[in-house]
Parts: C-alpha cells; sequence; structure tokens
C-alpha cells in the first residue's frame, strides 16, 4: 500500500503542448537549418521549472513509436530551456523528407512528465539542384528592354512608351494519372508575381496573395502545398493563375510607382511518394498548356478585371491551349517561411442606398483591407463595376482622392443562368464603401434589366499572424482606442508591414521598429520578422545604406530614399526580435550587415552628428503634416545613430564580440557628448526647441546625465500640460513620449492626453468617424484613413495599464513583471499575452469595499516581479490568506513588490495607495457603493 501511494505522489502533474518547430506546427517545406523546436509547460503547481528535457526526432512514426531517435536523441539533458531547444541533427536531414519528434521534461523534483503528442516537420529544397527538371514556364517572353527592377516614381520624361508591357495574365494547366496509392504528394510552387493552385477545379489552402512579395531581380519565394489527400485515384487536373503583384505594374488606371521584371511565370515541382516506396516528380516544364485566363487587367494599383466566359479551371481541353515559353531565369528561390496572408474576416454591408449620381453604395461600416465577394444574377457579356473607398464625397460618390484613383474592381458576367460568384485574387485596397456602377441589389427597381446583386461581402485580408495579446477596461475610450489600432495594424500587415492598404502598400521601415512592440503584444510576429530582415537585406545598397522602404521596388526622391530614423530597423528590430521571442538567430546572421549599415551611418555624421531625412513625419506644427515641423532633423536622426550605437554595443555583448562592444561603447560616448553640446544647454535645461520629441527621445535613450533628466521630463510634461494636454509629437517621437513618460511614473500624463476628444488624436479621429487608425492625428480626409504609424498607444494598453512587462535584461518573457498604473477614472482592466512559455494575465480592479484586487498568472518555467500599490504588508492577501514577509518582499517607491513563481495569483489590499490625481477625476458614479469605497479614505484623512 505505501509503495503504491508513493509511486501516485511521484506521478506527473504536468504536460507538454502546443510543441513548435521553427515557430511553426507540423510545418513543411523548410529550408532552414539547424532547426530549432519549442514547447510550453501546463503545470498545475506554483513554481514550477524544467530541470531537463529529452527530445527524440525520427525519420519514420514507427521509430519514434517505439521511443528509437534514429536521427537524433538528445538524451536527458539538463537545461531549464524550451524556447527554440536546437536540433543537434547534423546533416541527416534531407530534401523533401518529413520527420517526427516528441519530447518529455522533468521538474525540478526529478519527475518525468509523460512523452508530448507526437509532432512533424518536411525539409524543402536544400539545394537548387533539387528542383530537379523543373523550369521557369510563361505565358510570353519578357520583354528584356522593358525590365525596371528599380522602378519609376512616376511616368515621365517619354519613358511611357518603353515601361511596363501589357503582358497577358496567363493559366497553366497539366494532367496527371495516379496510378497506385499515395503516400505523400507536396507541391512546391514559385509565382511571380502572385499565384493560385487549383486542383480538380478547387483552389488549393486558404492563402491570398502567394507568395509573399521580394526583391525580384534578387530572390522570389516559393510555397509548399501537402495535397496527399486532394489528388484522386486516376485523371487528375492541375491549374495554375497568376497575377502581376509588384512583379510587373501595367500602366493603366492608379499608379504609385511603375516598374517591371518581367512577365509573371511559375516554377513548379509536385513530387508524389507512393506506398510501394517509388517516386514521381511532376515539374513544371514545355509538357505544360497554357492560355490567357479570365483575369482580364491585374493591377496591385489599379484593381482587377474578370471576365467570367472565359473560366476554364480545368475544363478546357489543353489541345486548345498553347505550349508555354520557358523563361530564362535564373532567380533564387528561397521557402516562405512568413504567415500567409488569408481572409481574416467577411463583413456584411450596413446600409444600401442610392446615391446622388444613381449608383449604389454599399457601407460596410469598417475600414479595412480586403477584396470584395458578389454573388449575381446577369445575362451574358454585362460588365459591373465595382469602385471602393475609404470615405464618401458631399454628393455620397466614392472618394479614392486620397488613396489612389481609379482603382476598380470590374466584373463580365457568364450569363449561365445561375447565380454567378466572385472575388479578386491578386489585389486588394482599403475601403469601407464600394459603389456599384451597372448593377442593382436584388429586389430594387430594375427597369433597364440591370445584373442583380444577390450579396455583395467585405472580404478582410490580412497575414495570419495568430493573435497573442488581449486588452479590456472599464474605460471606453481605451478600448475603442485598441479596436480603431488593430484594425489599422491588421490592415497593413501583408507580406511586409506597409504604410496603407491602398495608394502605396509598401514596406515603410520606421513602422518596423517603433510599432513593433504593440505589434507583438498583439500578434506573434516570430514568423514574420525574419522575412522583414532578409527584405532589408535583399535592398542594402553597396554602401550599406539601408533604404525607407524594402522591397526597394523605387527610389524616392525628396529625402524620402534614406533616413536614419526608418533605416535603422535593420539594427533595432532583430535586437528587439530577440527580447520578445529568444531567437538571436537573426542577430547572427545579419550582425556583418548591419555594421555595415553602422558604419553608413557613421559616414554621413559630422562630428557625430547625423542631419539628413524625414525626421519626425507628420508631427503637428503650424503647416500641413508632412516633414518635422517642431523638431530637427538633425535631433532625431542622431539620437536614433546613438540608439543604434547602444544596441549593437548589447548585441556585440551577447555574441561574445567583446572587442566590437567595446568599440561601440567608446562611440555611444562620442556621440552622446557631441550630442549634449549640439542640442542642450545645460543653463537653461532646454534642449533644441523643447519640443516633446526632442525631450522625449533624449529621455528614452538616455543622452543627457540624471541630473538633467528631471529637467527635461519636466519640461516635456510642461509642454503637453500648457497645451490642455494635447500632444504634438509625431511618427517617431510618439513612441518615445510614451515611453519616457511610463519609464518616469507619469502614465496619469499619458491617460491626460489620450483621453480627449476635442483636440487632434485618437479620440479626434473617433469623434470624426474614423474606424480604423488615420494618417494623420488630424483624421483629414486629403490623407489616408487606414495607417498604423500612430499607434503606439497600443503598448502603454498593455505595458501600463495591462500591466504585463518584461523585466529588464530578460528575453522571451523568461522575467516578467506585473505592474499595472492606476489612472484617472479607470476602474479595471484585463490584458493577456501569450508568451512563448505561455499565457501571461493580469486584471485589476477596485472592488465595491474599497479594496484592490489583483490576478495574476505566471506560466510555468517563468517567473514574476508582481507590484502592488501599497506599503502596507499587514493589508494584503493571496487568495484569502495573509501574506507574510519574507526573502521574495521587497518595497520600492512606495510599492510592495513580490518575486514569485509560475502559478495562478490574487492579491487584495484591503488598503492602497491612491494618489490626488486620481481621486479628483474618478468617476464615482460608475462605482458601485460610493460610500463603502471612499469613506475608509476620508477616515484617513484624504480630501476628496
Amino acid at each position: 500500500m505505501f509503495l503504491f501511494i508513493a509511486a501516485v505522489c511521484q506521478a506527473a502533474t504536468f504536460s507538454l503542448y502546443d510543441l513548435t518547430c521553427e515557430q511553426e506546427v507540423n510545418p513543411i517545406g523548410l529550408d532552414t537549418h539547424p532547426l530549432s523546436v519549442s514547447w510550453k509547460i501546463f503545470a498545475t503547481e506554483r513554481g514550477f521549472v524544467q530541470s531537463a528535457y529529452r527530445i527524440l526526432v525520427a525519420d519514420n512514426h514507427e521509430a519514434l513509436s517505439a521511443g528509437k531517435g534514429n536521427i537524433w536523441d538528445s538524451g536527458k539533458t539538463s537545461s531549464e530551456q524550451s524556447v527554440l531547444v536546437a536540433l543537434q541533427t547534423g546533416g541527416k536531414l534531407k530534401s523533401f523528407r518529413r520527420y517526427y519528434w516528441k519530447a518529455m521534461i522533468w521538474d525540478n523534483h526529478g519527475v518525468a512528465s509523460d512523452w508530448s503528442v507526437v509532432q512533424s516537420f518536411s525539409m524543402g529544397l536544400l539545394s537548387a539542384s533539387d528542383w530537379g527538371k523543373a523550369v521557369w514556364i510563361a505565358l510570353e517572353a519578357d520583354v528584356k528592354d522593358e525590365i525596371f527592377p528599380l522602378g519609376f516614381e512616376s511616368i515621365k520624361n517619354g519613358l511611357e512608351k518603353r515601361i511596363a508591357p501589357d503582358y497577358k495574365m496567363p493559366l497553366f494547366r497539366r494532367s496527371l494519372t495516379v496510378g497506385k496509392e499515395l503516400k505523400s504528394a507536396v507541391a512546391y510552387i514559385a509565382g511571380v508575381g502572385h499565384f493560385d493552385l487549383f486542383l480538380n477545379g478547387n483552389k488549393v489552402g486558404n492563402h491570398f496573395l502567394d507568395a509573399g512579395w521580394t526583391k525580384y531581380d534578387k530572390q522570389a519565394l516559393y510555397v509548399s502545398f501537402d495535397i496527399t489527400d486532394k489528388l484522386k485515384q486516376g485523371e487528375n487536373a492541375l491549374c495554375i493563375m497568376l497575377g502581376n503583384g509588384f512583379y510587373n505594374m501595367p500602366k493603366e488606371r492608379y499608379l504609385k510607382l511603375v516598374s517591371s521584371f518581367g512577365a509573371p511565370k511559375m516554377k513548379m515541382l509536385l513530387r508524389l511518394e507512393f506506398e510501394d516506396g517509388k517516386t514521381e516528380e511532376i515539374v513544371s516544364d514545355a509538357s505544360w498548356r497554357v492560355t490567357e485566363s479570365p483575369i482580364t487587367f491585374s493591377s496591385i494599383f489599379g484593381g482587377e478585371d474578370y471576365d467570367a466566359r472565359r473560366e476554364q479551371h480545368g475544363r478546357m481541353e489543353e489541345k486548345n491551349m498553347q505550349k508555354p515559353v520557358v523563361a530564362d531565369n535564373n532567380i533564387v528561390l528561397k521557402s516562405m517561411r512568413a504567415t500567409p496572408l488569408t481572409v481574416h474576416s467577411s463583413l456584411q454591408p450596413v446600409k444600401i442606398f442610392k446615391n446622388s449620381k444613381g449608383f449604389w453604395i454599399y457601407d460596410f461600416g469598417q475600414n479595412a483591407s480586403g477584396i470584395i465577394n458578389v454573388s449575381l444574377q446577369s445575362a451574358e457579356g454585362k460588365k459591373i463595376t465595382f469602385r471602393p473607398a475609404e470615405l464618401l464625397n458631399p454628393d455620397s460618390t466614392v472618394n479614392q482622392s486620397a488613396t489612389g484613383q481609379p482603382f476598380e474592381f470590374n466584373y463580365t458576367a457568364s450569363g449561365s443562368g445561375e447565380t454567378e460568384t466572385w472575388q479578386p485574387q491578386f489585389t486588394y485596397y482599403g475601403f469601407r464603401y464600394v459603389q456599384v456602377e451597372g448593377a442593382v441589389p436584388q429586389g430594387a427597381e430594375n427597369h433597364d434589366a440591370l445584373p442583380k446583386i444577390m450579396s455583395l461581402q467585405s472580404l478582410h485580408t490580412c497575414n495570419s499572424a495568430p493573435e497573442t495579446g488581449s486588452f479590456v477596461c472599464s474605460k471606453p475610450i481605451f478600448n475603442q482606442i485598441h479596436t480603431l489600432i488593430d484594425w489599422a495594424i491588421r490592415s497593413n500587415m501583408a507580406s511586409v508591414l506597409t504604410d496603407c492598404p491602398h495608394r502605396e502598400k509598401l514596406g515603410w521601415l520606421e513602422q518596423a521598429h517603433l510599432m513593433q512592440f504593440s505589434l507583438q503584444y498583439r500578434y506573434n510576429l516570430a514568423r514574420l520578422y525574419p522575412k522583414i530582415m532578409n527584405d532589408m537585406l535583399l535592398s542594402q545598397r553597396d554602401n550599406g545604406c539601408i533604404p525607407t522602404i524594402a522591397p526597394e521596388y523605387v527610389r524616392f526622391a525628396n529625402g524620402f530614399e534614406d533616413t536614419p530614423e526608418w533605416g535603422s530597423s535593420f539594427i533595432i528590430s532583430p535586437w528587439y526580435i530577440y527580447q520578445w521571442y529568444g531567437d538571436r538567430r537573426l542577430l547572427e546572421e545579419y550582425y556583418p550587415a548591419m555594421q555595415k549599415y553602422l558604419d553608413y551611418l557613421t559616414s554621413r555624421a559630422e562630428n557625430h552628428i547625423v542631419a539628413y531625412g524625414l525626421g519626425d513625419w507628420f508631427d503637428i506644427g503650424p503647416k500641413r503634416p508632412g516633414y518635422a515641423q517642431l523638431t530637427s532633423n538633425a535631433l532625431s536622426a542622431t539620437a536614433i545613430y546613438y540608439y543604434d550605437v547602444t544596441v549593437m554595443q548589447q548585441i556585440a555583448s551577447l555574441l561574445g564580440k567583446t572587442q566590437d562592444a567595446a568599440k561601440y561603447q567608446t562611440l555611444a560616448s562620442e556621440i552622446k557628448d557631441a550630442f549634449v553640446r549640439k542640442f542642450y544647454d545645460v543653463s537653461t535645461g532646454v534642449i533644441e526647441r523643447n519640443s516633446q520629441t526632442a525631450n522625449a527621445m533624449a529621455l528614452y535613450m538616455g543622452l543627457v546625465d540624471d541630473v538633467s533628466r528631471s529637467k527635461l521630463l519636466k519640461n516635456l510634461i510642461d509642454d503637453i500640460q500648457s497645451r490642455g494636454n494635447a500632444l504634438t509629437a509625431g511618427d517617431v517621437g510618439y513612441r518615445y513620449v510614451l515611453r519616457a513618460l511610463e519609464e518616469s511614473g507619469r502614465s496619469d500624463v499619458i491617460y491626460d492626453m489620450n483621453t480627449r476628444y476635442d483636440v487632434p488624436g485618437y479620440g479626434w479621429m473617433l469623434a470624426h468617424g474614423a474606424t480604423a487608425l488615420t494618417e494623420s492625428w488630424q483624421a483629414y480626409g486629403f490623407v489616408s484613413n487606414n495607417h498604423f504609424m500612430l499607434g503606439h498607444l497600443m503598448e502603454w494598453l498593455y505595458s501600463g495599464l495591462g500591466g504585463i512587462r518584461q523585466a529588464s535584461g530578460s528575453s522571451a518573457f523568461r522575467h516578467i513583471v506585473i505592474d499595472p498604473q492606476i489612472v484617472g477614472d479607470v476602474t479595471n482592466a484585463c490584458t493577456s499575452y501569450e508568451s512563448p512559455y505561455g499565457t501571461i494575465r493580469c486584471a485589476w480592479s477596485l472592488t465595491p469595499d474599497g479594496k484592490y484586487s489583483l490576478e495574476a498568472t505566471i506560466p510555468p518555467n517563468t517567473d514574476a516581479e508582481i507590484v502592488l500599490p501599497t506599503d502596507d504588508i499587514t493589508t494584503v492577501t493571496d487568495f484569502g490568506t495573509p501574506v507574510t514577509p519574507d526573502k521574495t518582499l521587497s518595497f520600492s517607491g512606495k510599492k510592495l513588490r513580490f518575486k514569485v513563481g509560475s502559478g495562478n495569483y490574487r492579491f487584495v489590499c484591503n488598503s492602497f495607495l491612491y494618489n490626488a490625481s486620481f481621486l479628483s477625476r474618478t468617476n464615482f458614479s460608475s462605482l458601485p457603493d460610493f460610500k463603502t469605497i471612499f469613506n475608509p479614505l476620508l477616515k484617513r484623512g484624504i480630501t476628496l
């Protein structure tokens, strides 16, 4: 009996879940080496710490089930690491092969878990020779004289006759016969600009705009699809359609820029493996057939036209199609590992009405990136035009003046007699409204026998990066701001982080680092940022410069082609990736190129001052927004330059490059001295023009000494308050305003700035009807109404008001800080973040009986510092049990700080530290039982 009880006591009460390989569940098409795996731990006990792990990797499921890792067996390895554990498989991994793995762990008491569920990963093409006999094929040959890898901002100087040939959109077809039992079938496809794969008339997968756009003169991406379950015994038909994307830009309709890498083309390898062990490869070659597709116009900037009378997804006989052109294309191919674009959601119209011109307007109530989906009935050959737009003109027609016009979707009906359904494939736009021309809604008067719209939806397209964060609080405006920013984030998360989903769709790089924390609180971008880094590398110039956009399809003039606050993403973003996900591989891979960029900035400096670029873009000054008005370019550029050097010093230290670290430490000191001499008046305590941006950047980046910090903080707050708590900082500066205030314990000022509806800011946008974050604080109609560059408050909602932060020096949220800020009349907030170790949750509230409650969840294998707003430990309980002093407790700033391990906590403070600012603004009517809450304060001598 005793032995049985002992065995039960030693049974594991923990298990592994959410196992990933290269940040993905059961990935296929991997071409990375070495690979890394991760897992999360479910454990009920507090303070859980992993002490060891064991990983098995096998090339067949049977071996793994038998406990044999014939590719790798780590053995019992003493380690707390559960994030990005490298697989020591050496050179054993082979192209196309599927591998299986599982893991188990031990806790700090020596108790072992059960084995995890078996996971898998499949390799892609590890060398160019793996493509075998596959070649690039096209409908038409490239017009060599009209290939412009670095495009033009506009058509001018007589170039219109040479730029952007009118290539037709191809549809490729090939039949294949499956004559015996399949074990696996994986298709590897590169299609430029974008492609859709169809099998037996059905689209394969749910991706949109495959593959992600790149700098096509240097690299393209291929996508892997497992179609084992989709192939049938006997005859099958493969069909691939292509669209232009950024690969080729026709010069009709709206154009932001003009460039062409040649005619749309594709390369494909379909590898069949049969149960008898034999393999067969179906490749793109001259044996395929090709014809013009039903897509008669394809432009990433101008829209898409579709003629349903030409549909032939596998129905047309191959004998009526022509042989493809074998293209001379030696572009490097790389597996697409970033999360793909998909249709995120569909929106139904909230209002349908006829405008002053007699056209029907569909209002979807939300400005979002996307396409339409239409179902209609029509006679043959009828053309319907759909014009999307963010705004309406005074006469209720659609307004595309700020978003690129004309942009339109055109559909020509087949007249089949049945309901026809269509949605564009290779373009998208940012819109809330759609104007329909040449058709009427079902049930409307239709004297001209126009096509009838049975349904029209807005399909919101965006990157499929998993959601990781949630936020809600008692203050409605903050919930509305969170939603406002989130729509703009989603609308601009494509295969690059775009500025807007309509007139440009370009990867302006300042957003990549300035908005990175905000983005990463909300979405898991561990797979997207490596692609962004690669885009920057491919766009890096010979002199080391990182341009303002990547991929660099065009070189804009007037300061837009190169500015430090933009290019510095190449140094800052991989450092932030390491901090958030614990992945140092980007730092290792790109370190030489990052040094090259830093050397370029140094070459542009004069006496350590960098003085060029766009500066604090779209700040609020006396003029129309654009170039920085209140802060000199020299100040913001030099501050970023200094920050780059300090980041590189930390990176060099992390990578063990001690000489580099010492060099960057010296350079940083020299830049700091030069910055103070140039911009800071010690006698007055004023930095340059005393702008919000200037004060905040100097504070956040540590460019002044401790004595001067208090002066700059006062100047920053005085400027904000002298304007009635209004902001002036722009695209670059506002993030640092928020960071400087939060880190200085002045979240109350952040609250004051962001709860106003009567001055430019988030509240102003909401008051003026914005449903996504606008390009300007003033919500002007003459600029984009769907930008995420000013969405920095998202970070504070999670880290400040929400209370979830990472401890200094931590990575992947191994060490957490729970310290929500009590501000204004906010009475509760609930925030969660799905970290690499698991769910972090913080929920705080002011209870009806005058207490402060904090609930926190800390995931296994991590620890946290939980901060409570009290200096009286005798009033604190944890799940009703009084907290007693021990070595895990400390006091700082009149706050109680607990060092805790993983687990669930519920602290209640019977008394806590209100501040006068909080009391003076609290909406008492929103709190139940006012006297119960505040009478204890009155008894303590606090005056309301």
